[in-house]
Protein backbone atom coordinates (compact mmCIF):
# COMPACT_ATOMS: atom_id res chain seq x y z
CA UNK A 1 0.00 0.00 0.00
CA UNK A 2 0.99 3.48 -0.54
CA UNK A 3 1.92 6.22 2.69
CA UNK A 4 1.41 9.55 1.90
CA UNK A 5 2.03 12.66 3.99
CA UNK A 6 -0.51 14.29 5.97
CA UNK A 7 -2.07 17.01 4.56
CA UNK A 8 -0.94 18.98 7.55
CA UNK A 9 2.72 17.38 7.23
CA UNK A 10 2.29 19.07 3.35
CA UNK A 11 1.54 22.29 4.51
CA UNK A 12 4.79 25.32 4.60
CA UNK A 13 5.88 25.66 8.21
CA UNK A 14 4.16 29.35 7.90
CA UNK A 15 0.95 27.98 6.87
CA UNK A 16 1.11 25.57 9.71
CA UNK A 17 1.71 29.38 11.80
CA UNK A 18 -1.06 30.90 10.78
CA UNK A 19 -3.28 27.69 11.31
CA UNK A 20 -2.27 27.63 14.61
CA UNK A 21 -3.25 31.52 14.98
CA UNK A 22 -6.58 30.59 13.67
CA UNK A 23 -6.90 28.02 15.91
CA UNK A 24 -6.10 30.10 18.86
CA UNK A 25 -8.75 32.87 17.82
CA UNK A 26 -11.63 30.35 17.06
CA UNK A 27 -10.32 28.86 20.57
CA UNK A 28 -10.71 32.61 22.29
CA UNK A 29 -13.65 33.53 20.40
CA UNK A 30 -15.36 30.21 21.94
CA UNK A 31 -13.97 30.51 25.77
CA UNK A 32 -13.06 34.14 25.97
CA UNK A 33 -16.62 35.12 26.82
CA UNK A 34 -16.72 32.66 29.98
CA UNK A 35 -13.46 34.17 31.16
CA UNK A 36 -13.36 37.92 30.96
CA UNK A 37 -14.50 40.01 33.95
CA UNK A 38 -17.24 42.07 31.90
CA UNK A 39 -19.98 42.24 29.24
CA UNK A 40 -18.78 43.82 25.93
CA UNK A 41 -21.67 46.61 26.62
CA UNK A 42 -20.85 47.27 30.01
CA UNK A 43 -20.39 50.89 31.33
CA UNK A 44 -18.18 50.30 34.22
CA UNK A 45 -17.34 53.93 35.25
CA UNK A 46 -18.31 56.49 32.82
CA UNK A 47 -16.67 59.52 35.23
CA UNK A 48 -13.44 57.85 36.24
CA UNK A 49 -13.06 54.61 33.91
CA UNK A 50 -13.61 56.77 30.61
CA UNK A 51 -10.60 56.44 27.96
CA UNK A 52 -8.07 54.71 29.95
CA UNK A 53 -5.09 53.66 28.47
CA UNK A 54 -3.84 49.95 29.11
CA UNK A 55 -3.41 48.62 32.41
CA UNK A 56 -3.25 45.35 34.40
CA UNK A 57 -7.07 46.14 35.42
CA UNK A 58 -8.14 46.72 31.71
CA UNK A 59 -5.32 44.80 29.86
CA UNK A 60 -6.43 46.29 26.28
CA UNK A 61 -8.02 49.92 28.39
CA UNK A 62 -11.11 50.97 27.95
CA UNK A 63 -13.17 53.22 25.05
CA UNK A 64 -15.18 56.39 26.07
CA UNK A 65 -17.61 54.59 27.80
CA UNK A 66 -16.04 52.97 30.19
CA UNK A 67 -16.37 49.74 28.45
CA UNK A 68 -13.52 47.43 28.66
CA UNK A 69 -11.59 46.86 25.50
CA UNK A 70 -10.35 43.28 25.92
CA UNK A 71 -13.86 42.38 26.55
CA UNK A 72 -15.53 44.08 24.00
CA UNK A 73 -12.24 42.52 20.99
CA UNK A 74 -13.44 39.08 22.43
CA UNK A 75 -16.95 39.28 22.00
CA UNK A 76 -16.20 41.18 18.60
CA UNK A 77 -13.98 38.00 17.42
CA UNK A 78 -16.99 35.78 17.94
CA UNK A 79 -19.15 37.88 15.86
CA UNK A 80 -16.65 38.81 13.17
CA UNK A 81 -15.41 35.46 12.60
CA UNK A 82 -18.64 33.68 12.76
CA UNK A 83 -20.23 36.27 10.00
CA UNK A 84 -17.09 35.64 7.91
CA UNK A 85 -17.32 31.87 7.98
CA UNK A 86 -21.40 31.58 7.77
CA UNK A 87 -20.84 33.84 4.72
CA UNK A 88 -18.11 31.86 3.09
CA UNK A 89 -19.88 28.54 3.92
CA UNK A 90 -23.08 30.17 1.85
CA UNK A 91 -21.54 31.59 -1.30
CA UNK A 92 -19.29 28.43 -1.92
CA UNK A 93 -22.50 26.17 -1.32
CA UNK A 94 -23.97 28.46 -3.95
CA UNK A 95 -20.98 28.56 -5.95
CA UNK A 96 -20.74 24.96 -6.07
CA UNK A 97 -23.99 24.32 -7.29
CA UNK A 98 -24.14 26.91 -9.59
CA UNK A 99 -20.99 26.01 -11.04
CA UNK A 100 -21.34 22.31 -11.47
CA UNK A 101 -25.09 22.99 -13.46
CA UNK A 102 -23.17 25.19 -15.89
CA UNK A 103 -19.68 23.19 -16.12
CA UNK A 104 -21.99 19.51 -16.16
CA UNK A 105 -24.28 20.59 -18.61
CA UNK A 106 -22.75 22.66 -21.11
CA UNK A 107 -24.86 24.31 -24.03
CA UNK A 108 -27.15 26.60 -23.95
CA UNK A 109 -27.66 25.84 -20.05
CA UNK A 110 -24.17 27.04 -19.66
CA UNK A 111 -23.94 30.24 -21.84
CA UNK A 112 -27.35 31.45 -20.30
CA UNK A 113 -26.25 30.56 -16.60
CA UNK A 114 -22.81 32.40 -17.41
CA UNK A 115 -23.86 35.53 -19.27
CA UNK A 116 -26.29 35.94 -15.94
CA UNK A 117 -22.94 35.50 -13.80
CA UNK A 118 -21.32 38.03 -16.00
CA UNK A 119 -24.26 40.93 -15.51
CA UNK A 120 -23.76 40.33 -11.44
CA UNK A 121 -20.37 40.73 -11.54
CA UNK A 122 -20.85 44.24 -13.43
CA UNK A 123 -21.93 45.38 -10.09
CA UNK A 124 -19.83 46.04 -7.51
CA UNK A 125 -19.72 43.99 -4.38
CA UNK A 126 -19.38 46.83 -2.03
CA UNK A 127 -21.91 49.32 -3.43
CA UNK A 128 -24.46 46.56 -3.84
CA UNK A 129 -23.85 45.68 -0.40
CA UNK A 130 -24.14 49.64 0.67
CA UNK A 131 -27.07 50.24 -0.86
CA UNK A 132 -28.90 47.04 0.33
CA UNK A 133 -27.46 47.49 3.86
CA UNK A 134 -28.44 50.84 4.13
CA UNK A 135 -32.37 49.85 4.16
CA UNK A 136 -32.02 47.95 7.57
CA UNK A 137 -31.55 49.75 10.92
CA UNK A 138 -30.02 48.09 12.58
CA UNK A 139 -29.02 45.31 10.57
CA UNK A 140 -29.85 41.84 11.65
CA UNK A 141 -27.00 39.29 12.11
CA UNK A 142 -29.08 36.98 9.62
CA UNK A 143 -29.62 39.72 6.82
CA UNK A 144 -26.09 40.57 7.00
CA UNK A 145 -24.62 37.10 6.75
CA UNK A 146 -27.16 36.38 3.84
CA UNK A 147 -25.93 39.57 1.94
CA UNK A 148 -22.42 38.78 2.44
CA UNK A 149 -22.80 34.80 0.90
CA UNK A 150 -25.05 35.89 -1.89
CA UNK A 151 -22.97 38.28 -2.59
CA UNK A 152 -19.36 36.13 -2.80
CA UNK A 153 -19.81 33.06 -5.14
CA UNK A 154 -19.73 34.36 -8.53
CA UNK A 155 -15.65 33.75 -8.22
CA UNK A 156 -16.43 30.44 -7.14
CA UNK A 157 -18.96 29.71 -9.46
CA UNK A 158 -16.38 30.31 -12.47
CA UNK A 159 -13.96 27.77 -10.22
CA UNK A 160 -16.30 25.16 -10.36
CA UNK A 161 -17.37 25.07 -13.87
CA UNK A 162 -14.22 25.21 -15.32
CA UNK A 163 -13.10 22.53 -12.53
CA UNK A 164 -16.32 20.45 -13.76
CA UNK A 165 -16.01 20.82 -17.59
CA UNK A 166 -12.40 19.80 -17.24
CA UNK A 167 -13.22 16.62 -15.05
CA UNK A 168 -16.71 15.50 -17.26
CA UNK A 169 -14.33 14.20 -19.97
CA UNK A 170 -11.83 12.10 -17.99
CA UNK A 171 -11.36 8.60 -18.80
CA UNK A 172 -12.93 7.04 -15.62
CA UNK A 173 -15.97 9.50 -15.55
CA UNK A 174 -16.51 8.13 -19.89
CA UNK A 175 -16.23 4.83 -18.09
CA UNK A 176 -18.50 5.36 -15.20
CA UNK A 177 -21.00 6.79 -17.25
CA UNK A 178 -20.90 3.80 -19.79
CA UNK A 179 -21.36 1.46 -16.76
CA UNK A 180 -24.48 2.99 -16.33
CA UNK A 181 -24.05 5.13 -13.73
CA UNK A 182 -26.22 8.13 -13.09
CA UNK A 183 -25.29 11.97 -13.49
CA UNK A 184 -26.18 12.53 -9.71
CA UNK A 185 -23.38 9.62 -8.92
CA UNK A 186 -21.14 10.83 -11.15
CA UNK A 187 -21.15 14.07 -10.02
CA UNK A 188 -21.09 13.08 -6.10
CA UNK A 189 -18.50 10.38 -6.99
CA UNK A 190 -16.58 11.36 -9.46
CA UNK A 191 -16.55 15.05 -10.42
CA UNK A 192 -16.84 16.66 -6.91
CA UNK A 193 -13.56 14.83 -5.15
CA UNK A 194 -11.28 16.43 -7.39
CA UNK A 195 -13.10 19.96 -7.34
CA UNK A 196 -12.95 20.48 -4.06
CA UNK A 197 -9.75 20.96 -3.32
CA UNK A 198 -9.81 24.14 -5.08
CA UNK A 199 -13.32 25.34 -4.02
CA UNK A 200 -11.71 24.68 -0.18
CA UNK A 201 -8.16 27.71 -0.86
CA UNK A 202 -10.85 29.73 -2.76
CA UNK A 203 -12.89 29.38 0.72
CA UNK A 204 -9.87 29.84 2.85
CA UNK A 205 -8.45 32.79 1.22
CA UNK A 206 -12.65 34.19 0.81
CA UNK A 207 -12.75 34.27 4.77
CA UNK A 208 -9.91 36.76 4.88
CA UNK A 209 -11.55 38.57 2.32
CA UNK A 210 -14.76 38.61 4.48
CA UNK A 211 -13.13 39.32 7.35
CA UNK A 212 -12.11 42.41 6.00
CA UNK A 213 -15.43 43.52 4.01
CA UNK A 214 -17.01 43.30 7.32
CA UNK A 215 -14.86 45.33 9.23
CA UNK A 216 -14.92 47.89 5.89
CA UNK A 217 -18.77 48.13 6.07
CA UNK A 218 -19.32 48.50 9.94
CA UNK A 219 -16.65 51.42 9.59
CA UNK A 220 -18.56 52.30 6.88
CA UNK A 221 -21.82 52.45 9.47
CA UNK A 222 -23.90 49.77 7.67
CA UNK A 223 -22.55 46.42 9.05
CA UNK A 224 -22.94 45.25 12.48
CA UNK A 225 -23.83 48.57 14.67
CA UNK A 226 -24.49 49.30 18.67
CA UNK A 227 -25.21 47.01 21.08
CA UNK A 228 -23.24 44.16 18.50
CA UNK A 229 -19.41 44.60 19.55
CA UNK A 230 -17.40 43.21 16.26
CA UNK A 231 -13.82 44.79 15.25
CA UNK A 232 -14.98 46.99 12.72
CA UNK A 233 -17.46 48.74 14.96
CA UNK A 234 -15.22 48.61 17.73
CA UNK A 235 -12.21 50.10 15.17
CA UNK A 236 -14.94 52.82 14.18
CA UNK A 237 -15.81 53.75 17.78
CA UNK A 238 -11.75 54.97 18.54
CA UNK A 239 -10.60 56.09 15.18
CA UNK A 240 -12.09 59.57 15.42
CA UNK A 241 -10.14 59.50 19.48
CA UNK A 242 -6.86 58.24 17.78
CA UNK A 243 -4.69 60.90 18.48
CA UNK A 244 -5.41 60.49 22.50
CA UNK A 245 -6.94 56.78 22.63
CA UNK A 246 -5.01 55.16 20.17
CA UNK A 247 -5.80 51.65 22.11
CA UNK A 248 -9.74 51.90 21.10
CA UNK A 249 -8.92 51.41 17.33
CA UNK A 250 -4.96 49.87 17.36
CA UNK A 251 -5.76 46.28 18.92
CA UNK A 252 -9.27 45.87 16.53
CA UNK A 253 -7.06 46.96 13.78
CA UNK A 254 -4.13 44.12 14.56
CA UNK A 255 -7.02 41.29 15.55
CA UNK A 256 -8.55 42.25 11.93
CA UNK A 257 -4.91 42.43 10.28
CA UNK A 258 -4.08 38.82 11.43
CA UNK A 259 -6.90 37.26 10.89
CA UNK A 260 -6.96 38.03 7.61
CA UNK A 261 -3.18 37.55 6.95
CA UNK A 262 -3.59 34.04 9.22
CA UNK A 263 -6.57 33.14 6.63
CA UNK A 264 -4.53 33.99 3.52
CA UNK A 265 -1.05 32.47 4.44
CA UNK A 266 -3.20 28.97 5.06
CA UNK A 267 -4.88 29.22 1.65
CA UNK A 268 -1.54 30.12 0.16
CA UNK A 269 -0.07 26.72 1.58
CA UNK A 270 -3.91 24.43 1.18
CA UNK A 271 -2.86 25.24 -2.53
CA UNK A 272 0.46 24.07 -2.84
CA UNK A 273 -0.58 21.15 -0.24
CA UNK A 274 -3.71 20.24 -2.24
CA UNK A 275 -1.97 20.50 -5.83
CA UNK A 276 -1.50 17.22 -6.93
CA UNK A 277 1.90 17.72 -8.72
CA UNK A 278 3.21 17.90 -4.94
CA UNK A 279 2.16 14.53 -3.87
CA UNK A 280 5.22 12.58 -3.70
CA UNK A 281 4.51 8.64 -3.21
CA UNK A 282 7.01 7.56 -0.25
CA UNK A 283 9.77 5.53 -0.42
CA UNK A 284 8.06 3.03 2.24
CA UNK A 285 5.41 2.19 0.12
CA UNK A 286 4.56 -1.46 -1.95
CA UNK A 287 5.50 -0.83 -5.22
CA UNK A 288 6.35 2.94 -5.61
CA UNK A 289 9.93 4.55 -5.58
CA UNK A 290 11.10 8.00 -4.65
CA UNK A 291 10.49 10.67 -6.44
CA UNK A 292 7.65 9.25 -8.30
CA UNK A 293 4.53 11.79 -8.61
CA UNK A 294 0.92 10.43 -9.13
CA UNK A 295 -1.05 11.22 -12.57
CA UNK A 296 -2.87 14.52 -11.35
CA UNK A 297 -6.81 14.41 -10.48
CA UNK A 298 -7.42 18.25 -10.84
CA UNK A 299 -5.81 20.30 -13.26
CA UNK A 300 -3.56 23.63 -12.80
Amino acid sequence: MRAERSLLARLPRESRIALGVIAALALLALLGPLVVHWAPNEQLDIVHLASRPPSLAHPLGTDRFSRDLLSRVIHGARLSLSVALLSVLLSTTVGLLYGTVAGWNGGWVDAALMRLLDALLAIPRVLLLVAMLALFTPVPLGVLILLLGLTGWFGVSRLVRAEVMAARDREYVLAARGLGASASRLVFHHVWPNVLGPVIVSATLGVANVVVLEAGLAYLGVGAREPAASWGRIFRDGADSFAHAWWVAFFPGIAIVVTALAFNVLGDGLRDALDPRNLVRSPMGTGSRPGITPQPIVDG
